[in-house]
């Protein structure tokens, strides 16, 4: 992968308030449609064909998946209800179709950037699921692919769009209680072990493993379900950070009103408490030092205590972010003052009205109508990409070494000294499934680049080797 000069670092970032020339670039269909296409349908996809088959002046026109058994499954409730829908099992072939304004893609993760970027090439809008990206470099080029082709790409992180959190953040950058000090994004899910085999597992007879795999490494499955438990292997997936954590990421970098990566990273964490084919950290601490307010996030997927169903909580959230200030804070849809009293109550809506905003953009042709451009989408999954690849060049890590790592960030150090007594209660025997110290990470947010300490091996993860013919171009 040849590096991003300063001269296309600027033409790809270009202000996403202009406008697109360009109408729409076939005949449109009856009525003034806007004629959609869903590709991934197994979970996600299919409640993407019901949220923009229920929009009116939307039509579904065509489903893909390479596992037939959910073609099969959609397109038989396309008949209960009397619609016509085209099936491909290959995307390639979709893309032929004159018939296709706009596509929708809850594919796993190594595909997003491919299908955006091919959909653009063929003269179509997207709407890509969160983490738009698999690696930093991919959502770059996605960018690069919608400023090209004149698209209208709108990322899946759907808080953009919740007008509780739109007042918030006004409310916050306004400075209604203080400066901002420190922003904590977090996840506590919990996440179980996905089970440990001893050989090759047999790919489901439904499946056209080769355009699955796709950009990814067409290797033997190892693992007991190849659906979702994609997600926790390094090929695939991005674990929770990527997975969850995208949305609160975001939602912190917007509170900040950061514009571009974070100057340095490091990581915290392991996948602790079992052992199990997963690859990914279960738990994690990432620290994104921005100035002057850095962002603080935490990933939990082992419960409470030991033997104790419910999560932990932090600030009153289990999946949230929690902005702290001089004054107060902000969680939860509420504004606090630094006693815990209730200032100002935010409405929020969790993102509803995201789908009609991505097709109010594309009947606009206006880029600055988007709630969640795919440049916003861009910057904040890379922050999860920052945060995974300084996980995966650390090192198992000494108590006495991580707080030597961390001596003089007292918030970095509450925070570990809380995911300590986190894993003391759940049981964990850190010898077992160790804590790894991952280093810290500068990178050169101007052409999106690791320098530095360690920098040629943070770089060999900003992105991948593909597999042909599923490349992702180096000139979109």
């Amino acid at each position: 992968m040849k590096s991003i000069t300063r001269r296309d670092f600027v033409k790809g970032s270009m202000a996403a308030g202009l406008s697109l020339a360009a109408p729409f670039s076939r005949a449109r269909g009856a009525n003034d449609d806007v004629r959609v296409a869903v590709v991934g349908i197994r979970s996600q996809g299919s409640n993407h064909i019901n949220w923009f088959r229920n929009i009116p002046g939307v039509r579904i026109v065509a489903i893909c998946d390479a596992d037939k058994q959910f073609l099969d499954r959609e397109e038989a409730k396309f008949k209960e209800r009397n619609e016509k829908v085209d099936t491909y099992v290959d995307y390639r072939k979709l893309l032929e179709d004159k018939n296709i304004d706009a596509v929708i893609t809850a594919t796993p993760n190594h595909w997003h950037a491919l299908v955006t970027i091919w959909a653009c090439q063929a003269g179509k809008d997207v709407y890509v699921e969160k983490p738009v990206s698999h690696t930093i470099w991919e959502g770059r080029q996605m960018v690069k692919a919608a400023r090209k082709y004149n698209r209208i790409v709108q990322a899946g992180t759907q808080r953009r769009s919740d007008t509780g959190l739109v007042e918030a953040v006004e409310y916050i950058r306004q400075g209604n209680l203080g400066k901002i000090r420190v922003v904590y994004g977090i996840v506590y899910v919990e996440r179980g072990s996905i089970g440990k085999v001893d050989g090759p597992q047999p790919i489901p007879q439904t499946v056209d493993y080769d355009l699955w795999c796709g950009p990814a490494p067409k290797t033997p499955l190892m693992r007991k379900n190849l659906h979702y438990d994609w997600h926790w292997v390094w090929p695939t997936g991005d674990g929770d950070f990527g997975n969850n954590g995208i949305h609160f990421i975001d939602v912190c970098r917007w509170f900040i009103g950061a514009d571009k990566l974070a100057p340095r990273v490091m990581s915290i964490g392991g996948r602790f408490g079992y052992i199990d084919d997963g690859e990914t950290p279960n738990t994690q601490i990432v620290f994104l030092d921005y100035e002057p307010a850095p962002i603080i996030f935490e990933v939990r997927g082992l419960t409470r205590a030991k033997g104790d169903p419910a999560m932990d909580e932090f600030r009153g959230t289990r999946d949230g972010a929690v902005v702290q200030c001089e004054g107060g804070y902000f969680v939860g849809g509420w504004a606090y003052d630094n006693d815990g009293k209730k200032v100002r109550q935010f409405k929020t809506t969790e993102g509803s009205g995201h789908h009609q905003n991505f097709i109010k953009a594309v009947r606009s042709r206006k880029i600055e109508d988007l709630n969640a451009e795919i440049l916003e989408g861009h910057l904040s999954s890379a922050l999860c990409h920052m945060g995974n690849i300084s996980h995966r060049l650390g090192k198992e890590g000494s108590r006495d070494r991580i707080m030597e790592a961390i001596k003089g960030n007292k918030e970095m150090v509450d925070s570990f000294e809380r995911l300590q007594e986190h894993l003391l209660v759940n049981g964990v025997d850190v010898k077992a499934t160790p804590r790894i110290l991952g280093p810290s990470l500068t990178m050169d947010p101007q052409i999106e680049r690791f320098v530095g300490q360690l920098s040629e091996q943070a770089n060999g993860l900003v992105s991948r080797d593909y597999r042909e013919p599923f490349v992702v171009p180096e000139d979109v």
